[in-house]
């Protein structure tokens, strides 16, 4: 390809809503436009680097024995409806109609379509197992689309489906798409890792998130050096030891607390209650019902662990106009000691467990109570393990230090047993004549997304730095003078034919720019590799071959090809 053939729009400063470095150079380097909040046109050498990770993918996917399909994006609500997440995904779901009223969802993912196939096709184990994936558009109603195609509405997301008789088939096959995972991201020239996982809104038993580390990243990650222990803070657990326990001592006293609402204010004179002596109450609205959470007062609330360890749908903090009625006292002199109504389950961390001496809200505003013992004094509903990690706590597995890094996540395995074959009757007959419900897995890919990853892991001051595996043209060839009839364009257009012929990804700059123009464009872009020829190089028999992440080398130009296929091949 010629430069002046296609469309590079670079741009010297990026569009001021551009955030995050990747996102900037995306825009800058030429490869998207956006064309609405979340939704952004693929440029042509945007488009090639992003087929080319798709292209891993579907080799990758392929070695691993699954088979390609391609699902509607246009999905109707029934089945979204016996799934049940209908409601619990409503908040991302594009709901749209046609022309006479009728209902359809935009596909987010694809759970239940591919679900419902397997029930009308799949009736006999001799038929799995079986994994079906595709590379396709999707859309979420993303309240706040931000980072360019981080999070965006509409983007491209790879996703497979498994369908095994066993439980052990089925981690047979989550073990086949996390060796692919971690292939494909090795691949496309990122540093991935995986880690532990909550399953949200997917739902399922067991999962694994893949993620790259980055400070812009949205997610945070707990991990041990010592041990290779990591996983996502929502999951992330600790050795941390439970609340010291000290002899249960007198009753209970209330004490009197005017206008000490929080846990730091109570932890100052003249009360002096440390932190780590405070039970800190929490009322939440569950699934419509109210809940009362408690957590040491050094710690805080994971809202993810919360709706996972007890099953809630949805969960929100009460309002002031919700825990008054309830409790009998606003935010700050909150307790689950006394007023308790009988219906409420009250949830505790396994910090809490066996603490006594320990100060919490009286639930009369102004007051508090001392000498409370959590096992004595309160009816706790269940004992869970509610709490965010920190940075510097003792490992679970080998008591190391923890340590806490932001990352982007790229990929997510997912073990999801039968939850959607069940609810969409995808069974099949075993071989002693009974109907089960097949075990399945899910497997996605954020493809827009690790597009950008790449880019945010792999640049610097001048622009991108493309592996060459993803990159939209391995070589880029810099005449610096293109008249047809000069020295320079003669050669480089022997280069470019002798390149291409061997299977090299390259453009040719023709443009009639200065050379500091297209040398500066070349970096910005990111071209994993630069021939550039002058004539004062040529001169000497020599052209200038420039890795972009190395240093300007002269070769004779009678060995530029091999020394071009030598740095192509390693």
């Amino acid at each position: 390809m010629k430069w002046t053939q296609t469309l590079i729009p670079t741009l010297r400063e990026a569009p001021s809503d551009a955030e995050i470095v990747s996102h900037k150079l995306l825009l800058r380097a030429g490869l998207i436009r956006k064309l609405a909040g979340g939704v952004y046109t693929f440029l042509p050498l945007g488009l090639r680097a992003l087929r080319k990770v798709e292209q891993i993918i579907r080799e990758e996917m392929d070695r691993a024995g699954a088979n390609e399909v391609l699902m509607p994006a246009l999905q109707p609500p029934e089945i979204w409806e016996a799934s049940g997440r209908a409601q619990t995904a409503s908040n991302v779901l594009f709901k749209v109609k046609d022309s006479s009223g009728r209902q359809w969802f935009l596909s987010p993912t694809a759970e239940e379509v591919i679900t419902t196939l397997a029930a009308n096709e799949i009736n006999s184990y001799r038929q799995l197992p079986k994994n079906f994936y595709q590379i396709s558009l999707k859309f979420r109603d993303e309240i706040r689309p931000r980072f360019g195609l981080m999070r965006a509405k509409e983007f491209i997301m790879k996703d497979a489906y498994s369908f095994d008789t066993t439980d052990e088939g089925a981690m047979a096959a989550y073990k086949k798409m996390y060796d692919a995972y971690t292939r494909i991201f090795a691949r496309c020239g990122l540093k991935a890792f995986p880690v532990e996982a909550d399953t949200g809104v997917i739902g399922g038993n067991y999962s694994h998130e893949f993620m790259v580390p980055a400070e812009t990243g949205e997610n945070e990650v707990a991990f041990c050096e010592a041990c290779g222990y990591a996983a996502n803070i929502e999951k992330a657990t600790s050795g941390i030891p439970k609340t010291a326990a000290r002899e249960i001592g007198a009753v209970i006293e209330k004490f009197a607390t005017p206008g000490v609402v929080t846990i730091d204010a109570l932890s100052k004179e003249p009360y002096k209650v440390p932190a780590n002596r405070q039970i800190k109450t929490l009322v939440y609205i569950a699934d419509s019902k109210p809940i009362i959470i408690l957590i040491r007062g050094d710690d805080q609330l994971n809202e993810t662990k919360l709706l996972a360890k007890t099953g809630a749908v949805a969960a929100r903090p009460a309002t002031v106009e919700e825990i008054v009625p309830l409790l009998g006292a606003r935010p700050g002199s909150l307790g689950a000691v006394v007023n308790v109504p009988a219906s409420v389950n009250v949830y505790a961390d396994e910090r809490l467990q066996g603490a006594n001496d320990m100060t919490t809200g009286a639930n009369e505003d102004g007051f508090h109570l001392k000498n409370v013992s959590i096992e004595r004094d309160i009816k706790v509903t269940a004992w869970f393990d509610l709490r965010t990690v920190n940075a510097g706590e003792p490992c679970a597995k080998c008591a190391k230090p923890l340590k806490i890094r932001r990352a982007i996540e790229v990929g997510h395995v997912f073990k999801l047993g039968t939850k959607y074959s069940e609810k969409l009757n995808a069974t099949f007959l075993d071989a002693d004549g009974s109907r089960k419900p097949s075990v399945m897995g899910c497997y996605g890919i954020g493809v827009t997304r690790t597009l950008q990853a790449i880019i945010e892991q792999g640049n610097d001051k001048d622009g991108v730095i493309w592996p060459l595996s993803v990159a939209p043209y391995q070589v880029c060839i810099t005449p610096l003078a293109v008249a047809p009839e000069s020295e320079a364009m003669k050669l480089a257009e022997k280069l470019y034919a002798e390149l291409t012929a061997r299977g090299v990804d390259v453009i040719l700059d023709d443009r009639d720019e200065r050379p500091g123009v297209k040398f500066k464009d070349s970096e910005l872009v990111g071209f994993p590799i630069r021939i550039g020829i002058g004539e004062k190089s040529l001169a000497k028999g020599e052209v200038e071959l420039k890795p972009r992440n190395g240093a300007l080398q002269s070769i004779k130009t009678e060995e530029a090809v091999e020394a071009v296929m030598r740095l192509v091949k390693g």
